[in-house]
């Protein structure tokens, strides 16, 4: 499989650029594809001398007619059994363009093969038979180039031939190839009918076609733009090797985007560590002088000894990528087992491989029909977007930001089982100096649950003021450190006297609020600890933020008492307040308090009372696997 990264402008002989554009080619399996690239070779004047005359001949010799797909079946395989099972690249040249053509599989087993494809290519060609029309699988590809980000697509219908070079027909599927695509947000460039056996509609508009009067292949390609010059993007250096050479420690790799030199200063993600660039190295001239761009492989050395391993991302400190233990992504599922929550998998981004787990699926759609599902899993072939935690922090992009690092493969079993855009990173971007190095616990996570008999856990409770948050959270804390446990109360009014006094109740400061207290929270539980926050937190992004930050430690708990009964109670004298105007933005009567549409518990004190509240937290607690078996004496009720 090619791989190469092939730069956005390209020279010519004269000292001239011409833009260069990546367009992958993609359809069902015998729609015509390869006929299509072996076709365009030959319009274009892009075959090597004698290559179709030989083909021919070989043709004949093996008593089977001439096909243009035989210029890309390289591999004796693929020429017997009639499929392309790889990812080629060809490069050839329209009047304005140069063009890398990616030839993407179009048989549903290969779909793996064609995520590698398409996340090289800046735009697509989706190629349908006039005859069979737009199948599942179109539906499908279109899919996945949307899911990759891809945006400019022109669409073929070949095999017009088929058809008697019926205008009705392509009519038929122009409507709905369009709508389709328009339904994700991409508008075709071009729909252009063809026969790329006879060569109708590739590079001129024959008598068969005259009823068209829109741009042949060669014209929609010539117009497709390429995508921003990845060297004017910021510096991304995915580190793939360290090697030792007499006194040089070189660290290696290709840079995806950007440019470098010696003595640029540099961070090393997701460490956030400084140093500067003391030297770049090349083979067989070394050092280098001038700056190095996207493209190239370099090896680099720096004015301090750091470490660096595999898989770090090297960028200019002020437009470094996040470091995040946690990512947003939509994918493109494969596996023939459905993709749940909770799910253990590897993934792939750049050089760096990571265990993960999946935290949360959404949008779960059958790209085939374009239907969301009410779902908790993603089938095979079907599309959704998932939280993903990884079990190592990495340096990432969201797609939008720089699609070099921010595409990512899923791998399960070591087959590739998905792939996908990064839609979001958690996480901000940090760079710290050299000097600062964070220290962990000497204490390992099983040592403190063998003592306290539970896991480290962030226990929210959300709910309207006066609703009994602050009282369950006592109650809850007494009970377990009762029972041998370590429960530490993060009440929210109590944090605003001390750590989170600057802020006020504007939305940003109440969105401030809740990230400290979430980060506090969460470096507890990180230590063993049972956080337990009471703190009103009306906003549900908020809350999911927090849940982001908490990962599989959170379990939310809705204290889901009305506002009728918590107004009654008051027993701050806020309501009171708010009802007077002394009290402005009061969650409950002068701001919108937004219930969880999914917590761990929905409690209801006004029904029920303290204790059995805390029970019920209790039974929550272990059914989930965070309180072990001598710690909880309810086990026997669960």
């Amino acid at each position: 499989m090619n791989m190469t990264v092939t730069p956005a402008i390209s020279s010519t002989p004269n000292g001239t650029t011409r833009p260069q554009v990546r367009i992958v080619i993609v359809g069902h399996v015998d729609h015509g594809k390869s006929t299509l690239v072996g076709r365009l070779l030959h319009e274009t004047g892009s075959l090597p001398e004698g290559k179709l005359e030989m083909l021919k001949t070989v043709s004949a010799r093996r008593g089977m007619p001439f096909e243009w797909s035989f210029l890309l079946d390289a591999l004796q395989t693929e020429r017997d059994q009639g499929i392309t099972i790889d990812t080629t690249q060809i490069r050839f040249r329209t009047q304005s363009r140069d063009v890398v053509l990616i030839d993407a599989p179009g048989h549903a087993e290969f779909l793996r093969n064609m995520i590698t494809g398409a996340s090289q290519a800046d735009a697509a060609v989706l190629i349908i038979d006039a005859l069979e029309g737009v199948r599942d699988q179109t539906r499908r590809h279109g899919y996945l180039l949307h899911l990759l980000g891809i945006r400019q697509v022109a669409v073929v219908v070949n095999k017009m031939d088929r058809v008697d070079f019926s205008a009705a027909r392509f009519a038929e599927i122009s409507a709905e190839i369009s709508a389709h695509l328009i339904g994700l947000g991409v508008t075709p460039s071009a729909v252009i009918p063809i026969s790329a056996r006879d060569g109708d509609g590739v590079a001129e508009r024959t008598p068969r076609i005259g009823w068209y009067t829109g741009p042949t292949v060669v014209e929609a390609l010539d117009a497709l733009e390429p995508a921003r010059p990845l060297a004017q993007l910021a510096l991304r250096l995915p580190v793939q090797a360290i090697y030792k050479f007499d006194d040089r420690r070189i660290v290696a790799g290709r840079i995806e985007s950007g440019h470098l030199a010696a003595g640029d200063e540099i961070v090393i993600m997701p460490a956030g560590k400084v140093a500067r660039i003391k030297s770049v190295e090349g083979w067989p001239v070394t050092p280098v002088k001038e700056a190095q761009t996207a493209g190239r492989s370099v090896g680099i050395t720096l004015d301090r000894e750091l470490f660096i391993e595999r898989g770090d991302v090297i960028a200019h400190v002020g437009s470094s990528p996040r470091d995040t233990r946690r990512l947003r992504a939509r994918i493109f599922w494969l596996h023939d087992k459905p993709l749940v929550p909770g799910a253990s998998i590897l993934v792939r981004l750049g050089t760096k491989e990571t265990r993960a787990t999946v935290v949360a699926i959404e949008k779960a759609v059958d790209p085939g029909e374009l239907s969301s599902m009410e779902t908790q899993s993603i089938a095979r072939n079907h599309v959704g977007e998932i939280d993903i935690s990884l079990a190592q922090a990495l340096a990432a992009d969201p797609f939008t930001d720089n699609p070099r690092t921010g595409r990512l493969v899923i791998e399960v079993n070591g087959r590739i089982a998905g792939g996908g855009l990064v839609l979001a990173v958690d996480s901000g971007q940090r760079a710290i100096p050299a000097e600062i190095v964070p220290v962990e616990s000497a204490l390992r996570p099983d040592e403190r649950s063998a003592r306290y008999r539970h896991g480290g856990a962030v226990i929210w409770l959300t709910g309207l003021p006066g609703s009994g948050k602050s009282t369950l959270a006592r109650a809850l804390e007494s009970r377990l450190f009762g029972k041998g446990g370590s429960p530490v109360l993060l009440d929210g009014d109590t944090l605003r006297a001390g750590l989170n006094r600057d802020l006020g109740f504007i939305p940003a400061d109440r969105t401030e609020n809740i990230r400290r207290l979430a980060e506090v929270a969460t470096h507890l539980a990180r230590n063993g600890h049972i956080a337990i926050v009471a703190a009103v937190s009306p906003s549900a992004e908020d809350r999911a933020a927090a849940r982001r930050i908490a990962d599989t430690a959170f379990r939310e708990v809705y204290v889901a008492t009305p506002v009728e009964v918590c107004e009654s109670r008051d027993p701050k004298g806020h309501y009171a307040k708010a009802r007077a105007g002394a009290l402005h933005a009061f969650t409950g009567i002068g701001n919108d308090y937004q219930p969880p549409a999914a917590s761990d518990l929905t409690i209801d004190t006004s029904v029920c009372s303290v204790t059995e509240a805390t029970d019920e937290i209790e039974r929550m607690l272990a059914r989930t696997g965070i309180l072990f078996d001598e710690l909880v004496d309810l086990a026997a009720n669960i």
